[in-house]
């Protein structure tokens, strides 16, 4: 692939993208209207290039990111589904984009509607009784559950201590109990992977507030004991909450609210189709039983005599978790999404998420390892040991010289050189095909020539970086 360069190396003294008309108004000059301090020493360095130069500049540039409008994007527990376009002629419209956020709210009867219809539905797909729409994202939802989790227990007297988390979990549920103000406990899981009743079981005391589960977990496989545990925790006064980063598995086939989950956070731009990625955008609401409704923070919407109103929270609300009423354009692009899928197109989501992931797994059982060599969900994970020298790193890497973004890497954590792929329900069996035969290419690779994977990538615009002086040396222009 031929080096783009930088605009400046496409710069000649001389040239213009523009034309403009005869100044027709009196001359001003800079520092008439500016104070002395506003103003340059010397003319900006900005590049000279006709207009084809810097857009086809611009657009060269794009097309050398990956992202899932161009191939696959695997990526195991972020659900990088494709993105209907609808979703954005939606937010697009004039009526969103130019709403002020201050307005009344008799002049935001639409924007309101969506955010309380969407949570209504969101409701329903949960099993749940009430839901905040506030959080920004999903590692915000698990703090905002804590929070709710810290909330209850101090209205009936003791905070409690600790909160139970899987040794599967995803590393921003331990992060979210320590800002919380509480102690995560590691469960073990059991021979299969899933969670161990027993384990659940000795740990259980007065002192427990929670516990933190991930269902289907980040091996994508479903909790089945997950009622049975409910029980257990709800035994001893203490609460179920529920990670719905992998929700893309359940939808209209089980309901966290009817297996014993308290509360649970959602992932709008995973589960509910917004794109994502890079920092941003996110919406991660938080959907709660009837016990901890009062404690849910403000502003929230509320229909009243058939109008839309924003409310604060309660006298019991953990108070506000963000400006305004959350990221509404993810709410919008959800709401879309959900209103067009209805019922059935939900169920045939999960359903397509987990045959794709079930069929990619079998192509690939016997050419790498699979620790857990049964029916997934979502999502598997295999692992890159065994091949040695070549890593599982080197694996993924090699990947992109064959145009696609490698899966998940080195998690969960619990599988050493763990590979960890995601589908989605999007992708065709085409698409898994040559994905598929990628994977096989690189194993055979891996015995062949390891130093050629150990190199990889080898056709990208830029070869394997140094990360540990990229991470130490931050001065992008060295």
């Amino acid at each position: 692939m031929a080096r783009e360069g930088t605009i400046f190396e496409k710069s000649r003294r001389g040239k213009r993208g523009y034309s403009l008309p005869a100044l027709d108004v009196p001359r001003v000059r800079p520092e008439d209207v500016l104070p002395a301090a506003a103003l340059r020493k010397s003319a900006a360095p900005l590049p000279e290039v006709s207009e084809p130069e810097i857009v086809r500049h611009f657009v060269n540039l794009s097309v050398l990111n990956h992202h899932v409008d161009k191939d696959l994007y695997p990526l195991g527990s972020c659900t990088m589904k494709y993105n209907p376009k609808i979703n954005e002629r939606v937010a697009g419209i004039g009526g969103f984009t130019a709403l002020h956020p201050l307005v009344d709210d008799s002049l935001a009867q639409g924007a309101l509607g969506v955010i309380y219809e969407l949570g209504q539905a969101l409701c329903e797909i949960t099993g749940m009784d009430d839901i905040t729409m506030a959080p920004a994202a999903g590692a915000h939802g698990e703090l905002t559950g804590m929070l709710l989790v810290r909330a209850y227990h101090e209205n009936r007297g003791r905070a409690r201590r600790k909160v139970l988390i899987p040794d599967s979990a995803h590393g921003t549920n331990p992060a979210s109990v320590r800002i919380a103000g509480y102690e995560a406990v590691e469960i073990k899981s059991d021979s299969t992977g899933r969670l161990s009743a027993d384990d659940v079981r000795a740990h259980l005391d007065k002192d427990v507030a929670a516990i933190m589960i991930t269902n289907p977990n980040t091996l994508g496989l479903f909790e089945t004991n997950i009622a049975e545990i409910a029980g257990m925790l709800h035994g001893v006064g203490a609460l179920v909450y529920m990670d719905g980063a992998n929700m893309n598995a359940l939808l209209g086939v089980s309901r966290p609210g009817d297996f014993g989950v308290d509360v649970a956070h959602l992932n709008l731009h995973k589960t509910f189709s917004t794109p994502h990625g890079g920092g941003g955008p996110g919406s991660g609401p938080v959907a709660v039983k009837a016990a901890l409704a009062r404690y849910l923070p403000g502003p929230r919407v509320k229909k009243v005599r058939g109008r839309y109103r924003l409310v604060r929270g309660g006298p019991k609300s953990i108070g506000r978790m963000h400006t305004f009423y959350g990221n509404f354009a993810v709410i919008l692009r959800a709401y879309c999404y959900v209103m067009m899928m209805g019922p059935q197109g939900l169920r045939q989501v999960a359903e397509g998420a987990i045959l794709n992931a079930n069929y990619l797994m079998s192509l690939l059982r016997g050419t790498y390892r699979l620790p857990y060599d049964t029916i997934c969900k979502h999502e598997f994970v295999l692992s890159g040991k065994g091949m040695e020298p070549v890593r599982t790193l080197d694996i993924a890497k090699r990947l992109m010289d064959y145009g696609f973004h490698p899966p998940t890497v080195y998690f969960p954590l619990i599988v050493e050189e763990a590979l960890m792929i995601e589908p989605t329900e999007t992708e065709s069996k085409e698409t898994l095909d040559r994905f598929a035969e990628a994977m096989r290419r690189i194993a055979e690779e891996a015995r062949r020539d390891p130093e050629l994977v150990r190199r990889a990538p080898v056709t990208t615009p830029v070869g394997r970086v140094d990360e540990g002086h990229a991470a130490r040396r931050l001065d992008v222009a060295e």
